[in-house]
């Protein structure tokens, strides 16, 4: 059982009567693992703050992703908050470094993606013609060397749609590299976890100010050499709409 302590892992990014936003930490999974192990539920009673329930995740982030995470108080915010991701009506921007150089600075990658599975590397995405579609806006932030001397970059992703690994595939088709440190669809080094950081939420409320958080770049970001970017807006700009 976690002591009460283990609730200083979490940032507290916005919080009121129905919501929560926590900064997750990476190396937490949301779901418990087969396997067993640490997972979010072990912190959602400590997270009730005087609430009579515990509080429950509204989306998902893989386990290596930071940043920031949607907790609903009760049922009815948790079904209005699901619908205002399935309506695609949630801002979202993450910061991830892609290792190896991007030459462009800003575009829209719009690939389908299907899931596959084999017993030698498990289940990934691929873009595939037949996929569930999946649009992602991104700009390029800084560009540094990395820690084996090879060009990484700091990229700004605003994902359109919510697919599975999204950003990380679109990384590899799209961007002509993937994450640092992604051991699925890049090799895993250059980083002890895939460099994924939810850094903003906006997410959109009637009859009430929207939910606005934002989370700090974390450490592993800035001991790359990165400074923190200027504060990102979850508002898509004009010159980034959808591809055919």
């Amino acid at each position: 059982m976690n002591s009460p302590a283990d609730l200083f892992e979490f940032a507290i990014l916005f919080e009121d009567g129905e919501a929560l936003v926590i900064d997750k930490p990476a190396g937490l999974p949301i779901d418990r693992p087969r396997a067993g192990g640490a997972a979010l539920d072990d912190h959602l009673d400590a997270l009730r703050f005087g609430f009579q329930r515990p509080p429950a995740a509204v989306h998902r982030l893989d386990q290596d992703t930071s940043g920031c995470l949607l907790l609903a108080r009760n049922a009815k915010a948790h079904k209005r908050y699901s619908a205002a991701f399935e309506a695609r009506q949630v801002g979202k921007v993450y910061l991830g470094v892609v290792a190896g150089e991007v030459a462009e600075d800003s575009g829209t990658i719009a690939l389908n993606l299907s899931k596959i599975s084999s017993a030698e590397k498990g289940w990934r995405m691929i873009p595939a013609r037949a996929g569930k579609p999946a649009v992602t806006h991104w700009r390029v932030v800084d560009r540094r060397e990395g820690p084996a001397g090879t060009p990484i970059t700091l990229v700004e992703f605003k994902p359109e749609t919510g697919r599975t690994h999204q950003i990380r595939i679109h990384a590899l088709a799209g961007l002509g590299a993937a994450l640092l440190g992604d051991p699925i669809y890049g090799t895993g080094e250059g980083a002890a976890r895939t460099m994924l950081h939810a850094a903003a939420l906006t997410v959109p409320r009637e009859g009430k100010p929207p939910i606005v958080a934002t989370a700090p770049l974390p450490e592993d970001f800035l001991e790359l050499g990165f400074a923190v970017p200027e504060a990102a807006s979850t508002e898509e700009p004009d010159a980034c709409q959808p591809t055919p």
